[in-house]
């Protein structure tokens, strides 16, 4: 890519007061950001439309951010696709791994969390597989962390029992 040359955010997310704010963030940050309000949009855009990267909020209605993923994959595979959520699961982040997203954040995301995940993704698809442990591995360690370190209010936001939370805690963190 070209220094002088920004990258080209494709932002998915039916909230168009969020998509502008993180529109705002992402420009002020020197990314280009092009809008859809959920997948039709986002696929007339893939076909029309260049971009670096993808943004997609997985609760939509109509079809939700994994059936966008799974799209845009089809269309763009060398294009990494972060996905965000207000309802974060274990089950919801492993298949959106599965599916080939190279993140997962859970709303609300803080803007320097957000860029700096852009700003960590491999320039080569290559180098941004990950294995869906380690794809699970982290997002555990994302939601310990919003919830201060509390093991139990981590376990009920993500809806498994406190001792699988535990027992998955801790084993070593997986590869890569």
């Amino acid at each position: 890519m070209e220094p002088n040359h920004p990258q080209t955010v494709l932002l998915v997310d039916d909230d168009p007061i969020l998509r502008r704010a993180l529109q705002r963030e992402l420009e002020r940050e020197g990314f280009a950001v092009e809008q859809a309000d959920g997948y039709h949009a986002a696929l007339k855009l893939a076909r029309t439309t260049h971009f670096d990267l993808a943004l997609v909020d997985v609760q939509m209605p109509e079809h939700s951010g994994l059936d966008v993923l799974e799209s845009l994959q089809a269309q763009r595979p060398r294009v990494p696709v972060v996905l965000m959520t207000s309802y974060g699961s274990i089950p919801t982040a492993v298949e959106g791994m599965r599916l080939g997203a190279v993140d997962y954040l859970t709303k609300p995301v803080q803007a320097d969390q957000l860029i700096a995940a852009l700003k960590r993704l491999p320039a080569e698809p290559e180098q941004r597989l990950t294995t869906l442990a380690r794809a699970e591995w982290d997002h555990l360690q994302r939601a310990l962390s919003e919830a201060r370190g509390n093991i139990s209010e981590t376990a009920r936001r993500l809806g498994v029992p406190r001792r699988t939370l535990q027992r998955k805690l801790r084993k070593t963190p997986p590869r890569r």
